[in-house]
């Protein structure tokens, strides 16, 4: 059973950074690709980045974040991470971190579709306002 924690979630001005982290208690991420997905009041959870495991960690960003945000991974610490710099009030939302034991088809690719990742984690705030 993989169990996922976020956290690193806060307030933080327009403009200004946060890193989210995303670990792994209980078995490790080995083989997992992961990815990060948030939801703001009233809309559905949508994808934001994610990494697999292979290929040295093949990465994938939903456009509204491409450039800002970094997804990234420490097998040795079993941890991934999601830098967002320049954040914007739009990214308001709560963030979760999600693993897919992927089948062979997305060995070098991740799923942008949360039916498709096995473990998430409870969520961490993210508020970004002046």
């Amino acid at each position: 059973q993989v169990q996922l924690v976020e956290s690193g979630g806060g307030l933080v001005q327009p403009g200004g950074s946060l890193r989210l982290s995303c670990a792994s208690s209980g078995r490790t991420f080995s083989g997992y690709n992961v990815g990060w997905f948030h939801q703001a009041p009233g809309k559905e959870r949508e994808f934001v980045a994610g990494i697999t495991w292979s290929g040295g960690g093949v990465t994938l960003y939903a456009g509204s974040v491409k450039g800002r945000f970094t997804i990234s991974r420490d097998n040795a610490e079993n941890t991934v991470y999601l830098q967002m710099n320049s954040l914007k009030p739009e990214d308001t939302a709560i963030y979760y971190c999600a693993a897919e034991n992927p089948p062979p088809a997305r060995t070098y690719a991740t799923s942008r579709y949360e039916g498709d990742y096995d473990y998430w984690g409870q969520g961490t705030q993210v508020t970004v306002s002046s």
